[in-house]
């Protein structure tokens, strides 16, 4: 797969409303998402939807391990649960259950297919998509490809 570009990145906090404060108000981000609920908070790095931060309070990202996920063409996104198994390696969906087709994230909307590396750090391969944004579809949840198709496709 040819890679494009570092889509997005996240890094563990331990309080997350002062690290909120410090990336909006120091560093003067542009807060995508928050989800207190889940100690998880996204900041668009740049233009929305062209780079993104995440903040994890503790506990959810010991879970996760480490993440990074690469900005890659549709084309290459929707080849890769294929690629992948090619290569040994076990194309998953964001909540870890292994697919054969990307995800949808509606609210950003950007589809993704994640795996895991040697060291069970978390890969995503990411493609933004043109559509706009669909957060009633779900903020925290994913879609399925096939089940977006439909979404887009009727209206």
């Amino acid at each position: 797969m040819q890679v494009t570009g570092l889509y997005e990145t996240h890094l563990p906090v331990t309080d997350l409303d002062r690290s909120v404060a410090f990336y909006r108000d120091v560093v003067g981000l542009q807060l995508a998402q928050l989800m207190p609920e889940r100690g998880i908070a996204f900041f668009w790095i740049g233009a929305p939807r062209q780079a993104m931060l995440g903040l994890w309070q503790s506990n959810p990202l010991l879970r996760m391990h480490l993440h990074i996920a690469f900005s890659v063409s549709l084309e290459e996104l929707l080849a890769a649960p294929t690629t992948l198994r090619r290569a040994g390696i076990v194309p998953r969906g964001f909540s870890g259950e292994e697919t054969d087709e990307p995800v949808v994230l509606p609210w950003v909307p950007a589809a993704s297919v994640f795996c895991t590396d040697p060291d069970r750090h978390s890969l995503e391969y990411l493609s933004v998509l043109p559509e706009r944004p669909r957060p009633e579809l779900g903020i925290v949840s994913t879609i399925s490809w096939s089940e977006w198709r439909r979404v887009v496709t009727n209206g």
